[in-house]
């Protein structure tokens, strides 16, 4: 679990809170009273950044700290500053239910040849414990080749971690190189000549 997080309580209009550089937020859980706080924009974006589906804890205004993780991240679709955030509370002794990243590493032979790398997914869905969450699953896909695909049944997250997506989901595929439309090869002589002839006629 990464460093605490400091909540405060919200104060004044939305304008004055993100010229402050603060972002309203909301903490829930079903068993706990809804707190409705704000936050640092720049530490918030920091841990959006490092890990956006980390568990964090954070320090309410009461001084009480819990165990959370960022369930929903608002958006201005236009300048893409963050407007609101929920913070969902983790029960530290109960299995969880999240997304995690999957990180391809290597390049693949079939890119190599020619081929080309297509991304299908880049999260899955998994099922752990609370200080069991990996930041990434980590996947080698150095030995495929062009026309191969990796499944999500081929991950290997270890004893602790249950994958929930669907095993026959396709994580990437190499695609092969499409040929270039051989339309566009130069016009023959013969053809060079009928034109020139036309345009003097003309």
């Amino acid at each position: 679990m990464s460093n605490s997080i400091q909540l405060v309580d919200r104060t004044g209009t939305l304008k004055q809170m993100r010229k402050q550089g603060q972002i309203p937020a909301v903490v829930y859980s079903s068993r706990m009273k809804n707190e409705h706080i704000a936050v640092e924009e720049k530490v918030i974006r920091t841990a959006l950044k490092t890990n956006a589906h980390a568990i964090l804890e954070v320090i309410l205004p009461s001084k009480k700290k819990h165990p959370v993780m960022i369930h929903q991240v608002q958006k201005d679709s236009l300048s893409g500053q963050l407007i609101h955030l929920d913070f969902l509370q983790i029960n530290m002794k109960e299995k969880l239910d999240t997304v995690v990243a999957v990180h391809f590493s290597g390049e693949p032979l079939g890119t190599k040849e020619g081929g080309m790398l297509q991304i299908e997914l880049h999260e899955v869905m998994i099922r752990c414990m609370p200080n069991k969450l990996p930041n990434s699953l980590d996947v080698d896909i150095s030995k495929l080749s062009i026309g191969d695909k990796l499944h999500v049944s081929e991950l290997d997250a270890g004893k602790d971690v249950e994958i929930l997506t669907d095993p026959e989901a396709i994580l990437v595929t190499i695609l092969a190189a499409q040929k270039l439309d051989e339309t566009l090869e130069p016009a023959s002589d013969e053809s060079q000549a009928d034109s020139n002839a036309a345009e003097t006629k003309s």
